[in-house]
C-alpha cells in the first residue's frame, strides 16, 4: 500500500495535467494571429457602394460568397460589409405578398480587427457575428474575411503540433457541447416566409426541416436565401418549404448528422472534412435531437478552459 503522501502527490499530478489537457487548444489560439490563418491562395470579392444592392447579392451568388466588403470610393477607405443576413433582412422586412415588388435598402456596420486568434474567436462568440475582416495595418486594406470554420480548419491542420487532450475522446453529449433544448426547425410544409422569420427572430444560420414523423429531411441555411436572388424568386415567399429546397439548383449544404455517442474528435473530424457548419445531432430513428455548430465547438474547446462561459445564451 502507498504512504498518503505519494496517493496525494499522484492525485495533484493528475488534477495538474487534466487542467493542462483542457488549456491546450486556448494556447494554440493565444500563441497565433489573425494573419496566421489566411490561406495561402483565397479570393476576396470587393463591392463599392455605389454598386445596386440586388447587383451585388447577384455578385455574391456567381462567386459563391457569403459576404463581401464594401468599399466607399469618396472618403477612400472600407464603410461596411454585405452578408447575407441584409438579404434576409430585405426580404423579411419589405415582403408584402407575391404582387408586391420589392424596393432594397441597406444599412450594415463595419469593424477592423487585428489580434489573436484567441481573441478573434472571442468577438465572434461574443457578439454573434459569422466573420471579421482581418485589416492589413499599414495600407487598411482588407486582406481576408475570418470565420468560424476558416479558424477550426486551422486548428485542425496546425494543432496537430501540440499535445491531443484527453477530453476529445469522451462523447459529445457527455460533454454537452451543443444546443439540446428550444433547437429552431422548420415544418416543410410551412412557408418560405416563416423559415425567414425564424431566421430574423431566432438569429439561427440554419434550420432543420422535418416531415410529419418529425424526421430531418433537409437543412436550409442562410445561404441558401440568397439563391432566391438568382432564381429571381424572391417575390413569392409563400411557397412551402419542401417547393423551396425542390428549387434549390446551386450547391447546398447537406444534411450532415452526428450520434451523442460519438466523440468530440470524431465530430471535428466530420465538420471539417465536410467543409459545413454544422452537424444535426439525431437518434437512430432521424429524430433531431440537437444542433451541433462551429461555434458550440469554439466555445467549448477554446473559451471555456479560460473560463468565459455562456457566451452564446
Amino acid at each position: 500500500m502507498e504512504p498518503p503522501s505519494q496517493v496525494s502527490l499522484r492525485g495533484k499530478e493528475e488534477v495538474q495535467k487534466q487542467e493542462t489537457d483542457a488549456t491546450v487548444y486556448m494556447n494554440f489560439m493565444k500563441s497565433h494571429r489573425c494573419y496566421d490563418a489566411i490561406p495561402v491562395s483565397c479570393k476576396l470579392v470587393i463591392f463599392d457602394t455605389t454598386l445596386q444592392v440586388k447587383k451585388a447579392f447577384f455578385a455574391l451568388v456567381a462567386n459563391g460568397l457569403r459576404a463581401a466588403p464594401l468599399w466607399d470610393s469618396k472618403s477612400q477607405r472600407f464603410v461596411g460589409m454585405l452578408t447575407i443576413t441584409d438579404f434576409i433582412n430585405i426580404l423579411h422586412c419589405y415582403y408584402k405578398s407575391p404582387m408586391v415588388q420589392m424596393y432594397e435598402n441597406l444599412c450594415c456596420a463595419f469593424s477592423t480587427f487585428h489580434f489573436s486568434l484567441f481573441d478573434a474567436i472571442y468577438s465572434l462568440l461574443r457578439y454573434k457575428i459569422h466573420r471579421l475582416p482581418i485589416i492589413d495595418p499599414e495600407s487598411g486594406n482588407v486582406l481576408h474575411i475570418l470565420t468560424h470554420k476558416r479558424i477550426l480548419k486551422f486548428l485542425h491542420i496546425f494543432g496537430k503540433t501540440v499535445p491531443k487532450p484527453a477530453f476529445i475522446q469522451r462523447p459529445i453529449q457527455e460533454l454537452g457541447i451543443g444546443t439540446f433544448r428550444n433547437i429552431a426547425t422548420v415544418q416543410q410544409t410551412a412557408s418560405l416566409f416563416d423559415a425567414l422569420s425564424i431566421f430574423v427572430e431566432r438569429r439561427v444560420s440554419a434550420l432543420p426541416v422535418l416531415d410529419e414523423q418529425g424526421k430531418v429531411v433537409a437543412l436550409y441555411s442562410r445561404f441558401d436565401v440568397i439563391n432566391l436572388a438568382a432564381q429571381k424568386t424572391y417575390n413569392n415567399l409563400d411557397m412551402t418549404m419542401q417547393e423551396a429546397i425542390r428549387r434549390r439548383k446551386c450547391f447546398v449544404e447537406g444534411v450532415i448528422k452526428c450520434y451523442p455517442d460519438e466523440t468530440l474528435e470524431t465530430i471535428i473530424d466530420r465538420i471539417v472534412k465536410a467543409e459545413v457548419h454544422r452537424l444535426v445531432l439525431v437518434d437512430r430513428a432521424d429524430v433531431v435531437k440537437g444542433i451541433i455548430s462551429l461555434s458550440d465547438l469554439l466555445q467549448a474547446m477554446v473559451l471555456a478552459p479560460a473560463g468565459i462561459d455562456a457566451l452564446l445564451s
